[in-house]
């Protein structure tokens, strides 16, 4: 087990820097870096003060017939955006259909939500494949992360115009 020990040492004359995990001054970081993005960006600007400033969770859950957890998705809306942060089925229900219903119901709520695009990260073990399939298109690479394995960010346009458009095999 790592020991979180607080370590300072001075990087001039003028500073002190510490390394404690220190949840109060984390916030104050958080919202003195969202003043900051604020102030420099119109777009966040607009979106103060209303219901999209946040993100809003986005769950769907599937049970199997004696109520057991068979698959879920959890993930959050924000501003017109899905982000996908899990998505896991059982192994026993794998390959019938339910991760699709989960990431179409996802989907469909977000859109009702005002979304129009979505994100994911997935490792190359997990699901890259599944995303392509369902329309998503891999926008970022990162190797070795964690060592060995690679990182994909994949995202997908929502709504009409996103029919148009044909799902990658594989």
């Amino acid at each position: 087990m790592q020991n979180w020990r607080s370590c300072a040492f001075m990087v001039s004359r003028m500073f002190r820097l510490e390394t404690e995990v220190d949840k109060d001054r984390r916030d104050l970081l958080r919202r003195r870096l969202r003043d900051t993005n604020t102030a420099a960006s119109p777009v966040l600007r607009a979106l103060r003060g209303t219901p999209h400033e946040r993100e809003s969770p986005l769950h769907v859950w599937a049970s199997g017939p004696a109520g057991d957890l068979a698959g879920g998705l959890v993930g959050h809306t924000w501003t017109t955006w899905l982000h996908v942060t899990y998505l896991w089925v059982d192994e026993r229900h794998r390959g019938a259909g339910l991760g699709t219903r989960l990431l179409a119901e996802a989907e469909r709520l977000a859109a009702g939500r005002g979304c129009t695009a979505a994100r994911v990260e997935t490792w190359d073990f997990q699901a890259p494949g599944f995303y392509r399939r369902h329309g998503y298109e891999v926008v970022c690479v990162i190797p070795d992360y964690p060592p060995g394995i690679t990182e994909y960010t994949l995202t997908k346009r929502l709504g009409p115009e996103a029919g148009t458009r044909r799902a990658h095999p594989g």
